[in-house]
């Protein structure tokens, strides 16, 4: 390019063209265009305390949150056994859920005593040191398959024994 073709913009017409551009652009990222927010979960802390009835056992996990959107866990699904069912406890009375919330940037936890999983109709009663192979399925996330190690009937997780 020759200089005779430059044409010199003086600096106080250019900054607000250039400030307008921005302003611009700034609200175009705030359109809607982003990729929605969505739930990422992850599972830790499984495990089933060795069945001591021949048909049922108990399972234990955490579901953990990383997203901005909430979901729900709404079935679980063992080749272990005939059927798995999800129950809360509060105040002592256990009651059978279909579903359970799992908030945004939050937990779902399965433990001893308040939300567990029911492992009905065992084709056979794992023993400790084996694992069994679960599905959870929820609304809005893709399945997630969990191998949950089998542990001593008296396990507890808050010493690892």
């Amino acid at each position: 390019m020759s200089r005779a073709s430059v044409r010199r913009v003086p600096a106080r017409r250019a900054l607000p063209a250039a400030g307008a551009l921005l302003g611009a652009l700034a609200l175009a990222g705030c359109s809607g265009s982003a990729a929605p927010a969505k739930a990422e979960l992850s599972v830790s802390s499984s495990y089933m305390p060795r069945p001591v009835a021949a048909d049922m056992a108990a399972g234990f996990l955490t579901i953990t949150n990383r997203g901005g959107t909430a979901d729900r866990l709404t079935s679980v699904r063992s080749d272990a056994a005939g059927d798995v069912t999800m129950h809360s406890t509060t105040g002592g009375m256990m009651r059978e859920q279909t579903s359970f919330a799992i908030p945004a940037h939050g937990r779902l936890v399965f433990r001893s005593g308040g939300n567990h999983l029911m492992f009905e109709g065992l084709k056979h009663r794992p023993a400790e040191g084996q694992d069994v192979k679960l599905t959870l399925t929820f609304a809005r996330s893709a399945p997630l398959t969990v191998e949950m190690p089998v542990k001593s009937a008296t396990y507890n997780p808050a010493t690892g024994h």
